[in-house]
Formats: C-alpha cells, structure tokens, sequence
C-alpha cells in the first residue's frame, strides 16, 4: 500500500481520462527528461526545486508530481506543496515505474506550443458533430487538461491559426485531421502514443459515426443520433463542447469499464416451487 501522499501507478492509470485526474506535473531532472522526452498523459514539466515558487497556481486543486524514480526530488516538491496547502501526491515508482509497466506516454515534441498561460490553444470549424468534440475530450483528458477551443468559420480556420498563432484541426491540409479512412480522432491516439485498447475502441466507434460507417461498430449509431441532437439543442460552440465532454466521458468509462456488460429485464426470475 503507498504511503500516506503518495499513490500507486495503477491508482494513476484509473484516475487517467476521467475528470477526477489530478493536475500531474514532471519534475524530473533535464538530463533524465532528455533521455526519455516523453510525459505521462496531461503532465506539464516544471523543475521540481522550484515549487515553493509555482504552488500558487494550483490552489485549490489535486496535484501529483513524478520525479525519475518517485524519490527526492518529487517527493520534495511535494513536501513544498503541501506546505502551501495543496492537496498533493507522488508517483510511487516515478516515471521509470510508469514507463516499464508499459502505460501510455506523450512524445513531447508531438505537443503543440503553448500560450503566456501555460495552455495550447486549438482551432477548428464551427457547428461541431462528432471529431470536433471528440478530439477536444481526448485532449482534454489525455493532453492538456487546460486546453483551449477557438470555433470559427470553416473558411478562417487556416487564417485565424496563422494569425494567433494556435493549432488547426480537423480541416484539410493540416497535421491533425483525417488520415486514410482514419478520422482526426484516429491520428490524435497514434501520434499522441495513447493508443490504449480503451481509446482503440472508441476511436472505432468515433470513426463509425464521423464517416457514415455504422457497421464499424454497434455503437457507432448512438453516437452519430446523440451528436446530431447535441448540435441542434444548443447554438453556442463552446456550451455544446461542454456538455459533450460529458458524453465521451460515459463512453470511456463503457468501453474502458463496462463494455462486456449487459442489461436485461426483467433483472431476475421468479422460480416455480
């Protein structure tokens, strides 16, 4: 059992994609970060005998740090943080453990540049169905968890992107769209190395539904019908993005927890006597 301020890899790899992920911060060393440039999902890197000075930006939330082996530097800065009042934790293990029980990582040179804030910034067409509100849910949960959206014309995307200097997606012609028969969703698993059997999964049925394949996966037509009744329920981008976080949410816990579950009435049968 981890002790007290401390969690497990596996307790992290179930907290992974849900709302309930702690902020997770990298304070490993540069020269054990450049042997291995790649994050545990969501984790920004801030050098961990610094935290003293950066604990302020988390008041008011969960924060796990990881270190190389989940020793004293993580372990420090998590000291430095509960001083400050956070509620933190370290990575029993650290990224070595993570790593070597073979749980997704994000090549850091996969993520886009982030703003003055700390965030990236993304751009897409407005009126969003199916990959524009799928992909954001999958950076959100996987990527950055303070991502922003920006919705605009399908004509301005390219235009706005060059012009504030944020990431396009989901149009052709740019790095994150669609790849083959793969959806936008698809290219961001593979290149963002988070290709889980959970995330394989849904991305079928993403795909399904973004590219009028149903037969790819049951679900698929469920998806399509909710997507289609979102976008017509609300007209604001950004509240129908929010309301749809909650959707994916369900669907990850299903294929990632409850997939092979049934339901059945009546519940049980009387016996005869």
């Amino acid at each position: 059992m981890p002790a007290p301020n401390q969690i497990s890899i596996e307790q992290l790899n179930s907290l992974v994609g849900t709302p309930d992920c702690p902020i997770i911060i990298d304070v490993r060393i540069v020269e054990d970060f450049d042997l291995d440039p790649r994050l545990i999902p969501t984790a920004i890197r801030r050098s961990g005998f610094d935290a003293e000075h950066w604990a302020h930006h988390y008041d008011g939330q969960s924060v796990l740090v990881y270190c190389e082996k989940g020793l004293k530097i993580s372990q420090g800065a998590r000291a430095w943080l509960c001083h400050h009042g956070l509620d933190a934790a370290s990575l029993v293990g650290g990224f070595q453990a993570w790593r070597d029980a073979g749980l997704p990582l994000v090549p850091a040179d996969k993520l886009p540049s982030r703003d003055d804030k700390g965030r990236t910034v993304w751009v897409t067409r407005s009126r969003p169905k199916i990959d524009r509100i799928a992909c954001p849910w999958l950076i959100r949960r996987f990527v950055d968890p303070a991502a922003v959206f920006l919705f605009v014309d399908p004509g301005e995307v390219l235009t706005v992107a060059d012009r504030f200097d944020v990431t396009p997606f989901d149009i052709e012609g740019v790095h994150w769209s669609h790849r083959g028969e793969h959806c936008t969703f698809d290219t961001m698993i593979s290149k963002f190395g988070i290709a889980t059997q959970a995330l394989q999964r849904l991305g079928q049925i993403v795909r399904g539904a973004d590219t009028a394949q149903p037969d790819l996966a049951p679900e698929a037509a469920g998806l399509l019908a909710i997507s289609l009744g979102l976008s017509q329920m609300y007209q604001d981008d950004l509240e129908q993005l929010e309301q749809g976080l909650l959707l994916y949410d369900a669907f990850y816990h299903y294929v990632r927890d409850a997939a092979d579950e049934t339901h059945n009435w009546p519940a049980t049968k009387e016996v005869a006597v």
